[in-house]
């Protein structure tokens, strides 16, 4: 994938195979800053204060935590005991995306056998690896299964314009490579179709506004911000071919949660005929789970998120206060779209339809 200059990835390995740097992606679009994380206690602020997010990202981040806890654990007198406390304190960094559990879950069976701190250190630091290009990889397919839809699309309106919404920020930045969401997205550009993206701003931390902008822009893919409420407006007036979202939790009956507002999207589609998409890879697909509304954990997070709003003010970046001093907050992260609502996920292996006998014929084996 051809990009502007920008950093490799948001996140990697240097020279010192014992950090882990980061993308911060809390100080984007108006300042790239790299943060190096040293420690457990460190990957956990990174995930909880959102260094990092995003489902696929937040999975590689956990691996890349067990990488960390294992060097720790060296310098411990019981060093797999100690391993296996940090790894239960990396999967309660963030309850809702099930890549973190299904990450650090992966190397703990992977290390189960390990009988020495050096193995443990190894084993962690090549799976870490190993998930990441996994998802670079599930994403790459992702764009090449949805670009069909854009290309139909396309030919039904004569070569005319595209109009794709998506909501909060799917894309790189969440995903090591290419996105869920706009993997289909960069792959009809790629292809010379013509696309233009609404970009939902997605409040209160303006994901959408912030780092999707900011990804299309430097990939030159005409986009256009538009307030979270604008999407039915839009819709309503025939102005929205599709809608592509990512997803942080998918039960494998077909219950999506997603970034807050995800939901309201998926109805005004519905009511408007415009189908409805969900790219994601298997890795954040919920295997036991079935009822999304009544099982998955929707994580509250601190109400100043809604409160306060950043941005560039004489070339620095400040906090400001929006709502009265003493008007109290709710700060609901996701919100969970049922199957009903959905026209169908966009997955590594295809494209198939939002129920248990679609999503497990595409994936027997699971």
């Amino acid at each position: 994938m051809q990009r502007a200059s920008r950093p490799k990835r948001p996140i990697w390995l240097g020279d010192d195979p014992t950090i882990v740097h980061v993308i911060d992606q809390r100080q984007l679009p108006h300042h790239l800053v790299v943060a190096p994380l040293r420690t457990v206690d460190e990957m956990i602020i990174a995930i909880q204060e959102m260094y990092v997010r995003g489902a696929p990202l937040i999975g590689v981040s956990g691996a890349y935590g067990t990488m960390l806890a294992a060097i720790a654990a060296t310098h411990h007198n019981e060093p797999l005991a100690f391993f296996k406390a940090e790894c239960d304190r990396l999967k309660a960094a963030r309850p809702t995306a099930v890549n973190l559990a299904w990450a650090v879950d992966r190397a703990l069976e992977a290390t189960a056998a390990a009988t020495s701190p050096a193995e443990l250190v190894e084993i962690t630091r090549e799976l870490a690896a190993d998930i990441a290009e996994e998802e670079v990889e599930n994403c790459r397919r992702i764009g090449q299964h949805g670009v069909e839809l854009i290309r139909a699309l396309s030919e039904r309106k004569d070569g005319g314009t595209v109009n794709i919404l998506t909501h909060c920020n799917a894309g790189w930045l969440a995903c090591v490579e290419w996105g869920t969401a706009t993997a289909p997205v960069y792959a009809a550009a790629a292809a010379g179709l013509d696309v233009h993206v609404w970009v939902d701003e997605t409040r209160p931390l303006n994901q959408g506004a912030r780092l999707t902008a900011w990804e299309l822009g430097r990939q030159g893919v005409p986009h256009t911000v538009i307030t979270d409420n604008a999407g039915g407006h839009l819709m309503q007036h025939g102005r929205v071919d599709l809608v592509i979202v990512g997803t942080d939790r998918t039960t494998h009956t077909g219950d999506v949660a997603n970034k807050i507002g995800t939901y309201l999207k998926a109805l005004a589609a519905h009511d408007n005929e415009v189908p409805f998409y969900v790219a994601l890879p298997s890795s954040t697909f919920d295997w036991q789970m079935r009822d999304g509304l009544a099982e998955i954990p929707i994580e509250e997070r601190d109400p100043d998120e809604v409160r306060q709003i950043q941005g560039l003010v004489d070339g620095e970046v400040r906090t400001v206060l929006v709502p009265p001093l003493d008007s109290p907050a709710g700060n609901y992260a996701f919100d969970v779209t049922p199957s009903r609502l959905v026209t169908g996920f966009i997955t590594e292996r295809g494209i198939c339809g939002a129920s248990e006998a679609e999503i497990h014929r595409l994936f027997p084996d699971k």
